[in-house]
């Protein structure tokens, strides 16, 4: 990694204070008694859509702090499809129970900027400047118990992620 790059990554990692008071309103709120006040996932596994020969294995690991309202933010560190080491900075809302006949199946949707696509592999995700571009990452997952949940998480049109979730 050049070290221009090296530095916007540590600058979009050492901003979780900032993200965190200007789009995680509630951060500071106290959760129902009893409930965890953060979740971890991580994918050992994504499925690419299309073949591509240069695509490596993506590996993701992210931690959220879960706000009221089933709202979280949160910065996950992952390798992109092209071995990159990359970051993504989100804010989220789940809606647990949305369906009556299977009430541990959630649906969530994150949102924010993604970092690491960068030199020849700039142009694989869209509205890419400097390496930065915005992403939106649908999610649906099965809660296993009030801790633990499977995941799949839809990646555009490019792939989708499998993972587990912990609450703690």
């Amino acid at each position: 990694m050049r070290p221009r790059h090296t530095l916007a990554l540590a600058a979009l990692i050492g901003s979780g204070p900032v993200l965190a008071l200007n789009l995680c309103p509630g951060w500071n709120d106290p959760l129902p008694a009893g409930q965890p006040r953060h979740e971890v996932f991580a994918s050992p596994y994504t499925h690419h859509w299309s073949y591509d020969e240069e695509h490596k294995q993506v590996y993701t690991l992210s931690l959220s702090r879960r706000l009221p309202d089933d709202r979280f933010c949160g910065l996950a560190v992952f390798n992109n499809s092209f071995g990159q080491p990359s970051a993504y900075a989100f804010a989220g809302k789940t809606w647990p129970g949305l369906l009556s006949r299977w009430p541990d199946l959630y649906l969530s949707v994150s949102a924010g900027i993604i970092y690491g696509y960068v030199g020849k592999y700039k142009n694989k995700v869209p509205l890419n400047v400097g390496g930065f571009a915005p992403a939106i990452i649908p999610t649906i997952g099965y809660r296993l118990s009030d801790r633990y949940g499977l995941e799949v998480q839809l990646l555009g049109t490019a792939a989708f992620m499998v993972g587990v979730s912990g609450r703690f």
